[in-house]
């Protein structure tokens, strides 16, 4: 088993999420090797916003392993413990890709979404590889 952090910083919360999803396919990829050609939608509710994190990251593990896709853009939408997202990507394709491991899932391990002092949101957490 190993573990590896991923974290989003971002001026909204909807920003930090977008972030930290675009560091778990840093885990996998470079994104910028993932084309954006394929758009599906990600819904996920939750009253903390941490809980919130655990299971939007989990959500994009679910749709990356049973789509096998890989995503490189994310726009999000929250409000009142509800996240709408659309999410960008392609199959995988490991000729191009070279995905450096596969995630099983998000942890609670330093799961933490904080506002700091200056404003700035803050949402990260170890996933399993």
């Amino acid at each position: 088993m190993a573990d590896i952090g991923v974290r989003g910083f971002g001026a909204t919360l909807a920003q930090a999420f977008e972030q930290a999803a675009m560091a778990l396919t840093a885990v996998i990829t470079d994104p910028a090797v993932v084309r954006p050609s394929q758009r599906i939608g990600v819904s996920c509710e939750g009253l903390e916003e941490d809980l919130l994190l655990y299971d939007w990251l989990n959500a994009l593990v679910y749709e990356m392993a049973t789509r096998r896709l890989l995503f490189s853009r994310f726009e999000l939408e929250y409000s009142e413990g509800r996240l709408d997202a659309s999410v960008w990507g392609e199959p995988v394709d490991t000729a191009r890709h070279q995905p450096a491991v596969e995630v099983k899932g998000a942890t609670f391990t330093e799961l933490a979404v904080r506002q700091d002092k200056d404003g700035c949101w803050r949402a990260q957490c170890v996933v399993d590889v």
